[in-house]
C-alpha cells in the first residue's frame, strides 16, 4: 500500500489525506521535512514513527505545498472545500457550501477541539472549576483565583489539569474565553471591544492574540466568514 501511495503521488499534482491516512503519506515518506496533522489521539505516534514530520496535532487541516493532511472525519468536509477553492475559487466553493448547508470552510488553522463540546472531566474538582470560569469568564481570572477556589496550590491545579484535560489552566482560560467570544462573532452586532470585555480579554489586542494562537485568525476574520445572518 505505501509504495502504490508513493507511486500514484509521484504521478498526481497534490495529495491529501484525511484522519490516520497520515500516517499512510509518512510511510510513504511524503511528509518528510512538512508539518502536518491527523486525527489528535493518533498524533503522538505519528510523531514517534516518522521524526522526520512536524506534527501538529491542532489545526483542523494544513496545506504544505502540494500535500494536505487533514484531522477526524469531521474536516474532511472542510478539507474537499478547501480544495474546490484551491481549483474553482472561493465563489464556487462558497456555493457548494451553501447547497450543503454548511459554512464556506472553518479556518484550516481552527482547533480540533472546542471547549464547549470537551468530554467532562471525571473529577468533581475540575467540572466544579468549569462550571466557576464560565460563570466569571468576564472577570480578570488567574491561575492563582482558580487555585484559591479550587484549595490547591497553582502548582497542583497545573498538575491536575495536565493529567484530567491535557493542558494548562492558563491556556485552558483562554480557549474557554475564545470559545465565548466566538460564539458573540456568530451571533451579535457587539464591537470588539465590548466582545474583549465580556470575555474577559480587557482589550482587543489581547482577543486578537488569543485568537491567532487558538484559531490562527482574527476576530474579524472570523466574523466576515462565520457571522449568521
Amino acid at each position: 500500500m505505501v509504495e502504490w501511495v508513493r507511486r500514484l503521488a509521484a504521478g498526481t499534482r497534490r495529495v491529501a489525506s484525511v484522519c490516520v491516512g497520515a500516517h499512510l503519506l509518512a510511510g510513504a515518506g511524503l511528509l518528510d521535512g512538512k508539518r502536518a496533522t491527523t486525527h489528535w489521539s493518533t498524533a503522538r505516534q505519528l510523531a514517534a514513527d516518522h521524526p522526520a514530520v512536524e506534527v501538529d496535532a491542532d489545526p483542523i487541516f494544513i496545506r504544505e505545498g502540494d500535500v494536505w493532511t487533514g484531522a477526524g472525519l469531521s474536516a474532511c468536509l472542510d478539507l474537499a472545500l478547501a480544495l474546490v477553492a484551491d481549483d474553482f475559487g472561493e465563489a464556487v466553493a462558497l456555493r457548494v457550501a451553501r447547497q450543503l448547508v454548511v459554512y464556506l470552510k472553518r479556518p484550516s488553522g481552527q482547533s480540533q477541539f472546542s471547549v464547549s463540546v470537551e468530554p467532562i472531566s471525571t473529577t468533581r474538582r475540575i467540572e466544579d472549576l468549569r462550571h466557576y470560569i464560565t460563570r466569571h469568564i468576564a472577570d480578570t481570572l488567574t491561575v492563582d483565583d482558580l487555585a484559591a477556589h479550587a484549595h490547591v496550590s497553582a502548582r497542583q491545579l497545573t498538575r491536575i489539569f495536565k493529567t484530567e484535560l491535557g493542558t494548562t489552566p492558563a491556556a485552558y482560560l483562554e480557549s474557554a474565553r475564545v470559545e465565548v467570544a466566538r460564539h458573540r462573532l456568530e451571533t451579535t452586532d457587539d464591537t470588539l471591544d465590548r466582545i474583549a470585555s465580556t470575555c474577559g480579554f480587557n482589550t482587543t489586542d489581547t482577543l486578537t492574540r488569543a485568537f491567532r494562537r487558538t484559531l490562527d485568525t482574527t476576530p474579524a476574520a472570523y466574523r466576515n466568514r462565520f457571522r449568521v445572518r
